[in-house]
């Protein structure tokens, strides 16, 4: 479904603002809260004095051209239509942050690790939220998409590198990259 729980918005907003990326690469775009949500909080909180003067890019993937309407394109600076498999391998810019939210879970674990693999190409971090108990099934609203075909743990990242976990009731929500270390110091300091 071009959407996901509401149960970890709040954690997910946090680590994307105190992060304070200048770059943000969201995977799986579908109805577009996750850059909607790093729009408002990394651009309307800074100080500025002009609306819709954006500094920052947020670039999206998204496998279904049908999601994406003019809300979605107001948000986004560019958003790449395709299977993620395909997409990735064709950009080159680096980002600060790549969200895979909701996503991983759509993919094999052979399909996962390869996303994984290029994502760690193109950011220096990654947020990686999925389902906790994945419930398989088949696509939705028609996108095969959808189907839910994998379940994720945490050993499934360890090799990744430096991480660490934010609690959720309901999804594993992993943090993952250069700036792991320094953002987990950040977030102590505010508690």
């Amino acid at each position: 479904m071009p959407s996901s729980h509401p149960f970890q918005i709040h954690e997910i907003v946090m680590l994307v603002k105190t992060l304070d990326p200048l770059s943000l690469l969201d995977i799986g775009v579908g109805f577009g809260k996750y850059g909607f949500l790093a729009r408002e909080y990394l651009e309307l909180w800074d100080g500025r004095e002009k609306y819709l003067e954006w500094r920052r890019r947020i670039d999206g993937v998204e496998g279904c051209a049908e999601y994406i309407t003019s809300l979605q394109r107001l948000i986004y600076n560019n958003i790449y239509l395709g299977n993620a498999q395909a997409v990735l391998p064709t950009l080159q810019f680096r980002y600060d942050l790549i969200l895979l939210i909701d996503v991983i879970e759509h993919f094999t674990k052979e399909e996962g690790r390869a996303i994984l693999k290029q994502c760690q190409r193109l950011g220096k971090n990654m947020i990686i939220s999925t389902p906790k108990d994945t419930i398989m099934r088949e696509g939705t609203f028609g996108n095969p998409l959808e189907a839910h075909v994998s379940q994720w743990t945490l050993d499934d990242f360890r090799p990744l590198g430096n991480y660490f976990v934010v609690n959720n009731q309901k999804s594993l929500l992993v943090f993952i990259g250069e700036d792991a270390a320094a953002l987990l110091g950040k977030l102590k300091g505010q508690a």
